[in-house]
């Protein structure tokens, strides 16, 4: 998989005239060169319905009259660029007015995604109607017309769906389309049936052609789902709605999965089918830094103007943080993530027999940026995950404990790792009380939201308070662990006849019992403090959560003076005996309707990193990729250096001694 990909979006309507009128392969291949692009995902079908090439399996664009796909594959390979070729399976808008009965329906009965005549938009298909048969064939007809370097299928997914032949099948079998675990079982059934004929269709004519099925998210905690592909796209258009917090989250978790994969972010102001829209240089810039930092190769999503022109601003943007990724790939494939701390994501726990996911995004996001403020070396893994590699594992919120993690976290702890949990983690399955040895028992759950905690250690930057939690917690009693804060109630809930000022009532003072204790399991948190940091942002949330990791993890891998908007990844790459540490800094800041932009790039000077590698010899430390030497201390179980200049992302190379 190469390292510069563009998604060349091309979903063009039928009253658009003059398709590819103005398409140059000088010019094409010319755009590639300026974007420093070494592959290009090209059109086959798009969401209108409509082919790009001269289909006997469909119909060709009404207003295109040569193949435009044959010449943008042929153009590409000329010059050495990779060709991945996208269909639209999920919307053909086409189709839609021709075929209704093949579209989903939810339990309402209504069409999906866009419900309403006059509202302008696509329409979703089922997958368990004659259309999969329809789009077998269309999917061969390119595999085997064109010499494509991957198949790109979009819109899909594990759906749950009402439509008739949904229903019917249902009934057949003897289960009530009215219970809901039917249909989510169904819908697992229907997604692995097609993504397994389409494999099977694909590599019956090319045996090792690239698959992808995109839905948007990787499921944490659906191995299953995931192996499907033969790699991983990660969509993360932090201007969409995505923000910049969310491809860490994603790609900490796709990194450990052993397969290759790329981080997918966008040239646009805002947000897919945009035109006329670009981001700052600098933004692209550190979206791709950000994707070689976390082990991941790139591409950028751009939209291919109706009569074929490519867009040159778009390729001298697109070319500014290409270049640098150029420069820098030596040092960033074939890597493996180094991490002290296993997260423990709530999604991937919440998925329950029938598949059904239970995403509770505050308390996995907010748990990933405490992390990443707090530069500590983290994956975000699943109960399928090796726990023994972890020194910490975090358990944020809403973890309950069946059985089976119940014992492999015994195990866990016996190997003397230690555990972080809040809120409801830890306890059983039925929550009635902890399972995992935090030197407490549960009392109930907390009356008051908010109330009050009042640490008995002092803070990195507060002093000493009663800090408001907003967040829901538990009321617990101590049980032979150590209080490390309590509990104040306010006086009453805010409620019509018991309110006090603005927001809400200020502390009562007095001892509402424990709301922080260390056991011999690791800490536990009374509130669910990670969902309240995504929401809030309050800074002590994030120094209580740090100083329960310093307790833990004496012995972290990586310190660095690197501010709290920095990012700091390390990464191994064990055939050329070498560590790359990478750090990054931007300052992401919102504007219009919630937009987060990243403008200005504020160099950094003088950056402290400690390194400990017990049991690893250093040869000698370098800056790449300009291959400048780096000063370092050797330590007596490691390395110290001081990085002289940071401008957006700095890679130090650490060479290792055999």
């Amino acid at each position: 998989m190469r390292f510069r990909q563009v998604h060349l979006d091309f979903h063009t309507s039928e009253m658009i005239p003059h398709i590819g009128r103005k398409f140059s392969k000088p010019q094409f291949q010319e755009m590639l060169k300026r974007g420093h692009v070494d592959s290009i995902t090209v059109f086959a079908k798009c969401h209108h319905g409509w082919a790009y090439f001269p289909s006997e399996t469909n119909e060709i664009h009404p207003h295109l009259d040569f193949d435009l796909l044959g010449a943008q594959i042929e153009a590409a390979h000329e010059i050495g660029v990779k060709t991945p070729v996208y269909l639209s399976v999920g919307f053909d808008e086409k189709l839609a007015r021709v075929h209704p009965e093949w579209l989903m329906r939810d339990e309402n009965d209504q069409t999906n995604w866009v419900k309403g005549f006059m509202t302008p938009g696509y329409h979703q298909f089922c997958l368990n109607s004659p259309y999969l048969d329809l789009m077998i064939r269309q999917v061969e007809e390119v595999v085997r017309k064109y010499d494509a370097d991957g198949i790109f299928l979009d819109i899909v997914g594990v759906r749950t769906c009402y439509c008739h032949t949904c229903v019917a099948m249902l009934r057949r079998e003897g289960k009530d389309p009215r219970e809901k675990r039917h249909v989510v079982e169904q819908g697992e059934r229907i997604y692995a049936n097609y993504t397994q004929r389409i494999r099977e269709a694909i590599h019956a004519i090319k045996p090792e052609m690239p698959i992808f099925h995109n839905a948007g998210h990787i499921s944490q905690g659906r191995r299953d789902l995931a192996a499907m592909n033969t790699h991983l796209e990660l969509e993360s258009l932090p201007t969409g709605g995505w923000g910049y917090d969310h491809f860490p989250l994603s790609a900490r978790y796709a990194q450990p999965l052993g397969m290759d994969f790329l981080g997918m972010t966008g040239k646009f102001h805002t947000f897919w089918g945009e035109f006329g829209g670009y981001k700052h240089p600098n933004a692209l810039r550190y979206e791709t830094a950000l994707s070689l930092a976390n082990g991941a190769r790139c591409s950028i999503g751009d939209q291919l103007h109706p009569e074929g022109l490519m867009d040159p601003a778009t390729y001298e943007l697109i070319g500014r943080a290409y270049a640098e990724v150029e420069r820098k790939e030596a040092w960033c494939a074939d890597t493996t993530a180094i991490a002290d701390i296993g997260l423990l994501s709530v999604e991937s726990v919440g998925v329950d027999k029938m598949g059904g996911a239970m995403f509770t995004g505050n308390s996995d996001a907010g748990a990933v940026r405490m992390l990443l403020e707090g530069k500590f070396l983290f994956d975000v893994i699943d109960p399928d995950a090796e726990f023994d590699q972890y020194k910490v594992i975090i358990l944020p919120d809403h973890v309950l404990i069946s059985d089976r993690l119940h014992a492999k976290l015994e195990q866990f702890l016996r190997q003397g790792g230690k555990l972080l949990a809040s809120g409801k983690s830890g306890l059983d399955a039925e929550e009635r009380d902890f399972s995992i040895d935090f030197g407490v028992r549960r009392v109930g759950e907390n009356p008051f939201k908010p109330d009050y905690f009042r640490p008995k250690f002092p803070l990195r930057s507060l002093g000493e308070a009663s800090f408001v939690m907003y967040a829901a917690g538990q009321k617990i009693a101590l049980d032979g662990g150590t209080e490390l804060g309590r509990r104040e109630d306010p006086y009453f809930n805010r409620e019509v006849f018991t309110f006090s000022s603005h927001q809400h009532t200020p502390s009562s003072m007095n001892d509402g019992g424990p709301g922080m204790v260390e056991g011999a399991s690791g800490i536990y948190i009374a509130w669910n403090v990670f969902e309240d940091y995504a929401t809030k942002g309050s800074l002590f949330l994030k120094e209580i959560v740090l100083y329960a990791l310093d307790r833990l993890l004496p012995d972290k891998t990586l310190t660095t003076s690197l501010p709290a908007q920095g990012i700091v990844t390390l990464q191994e790459q064990q055939v050329e005996r070498r560590l790359v540490n990478h750090l990054l800094y931007a300052v992401p800041v919102k504007r219009g309707d919630g937009v987060e932009i990243i403008e200005d790039i504020v160099p950094l000077y003088n950056i402290d990193v400690k390194l400990r590698l017990p049991g690893r010899r250093v040869k000698g430390v370098y800056l790449a990729p300009q291959g400048t030497p780096l000063d370092y201390r050797l330590g007596a179980e490691g390395i110290e250096y001081t990085l002289p200049e940071l401008e957006c992302h700095q890679m130090v190379v650490i060479d290792l001694q055999d």
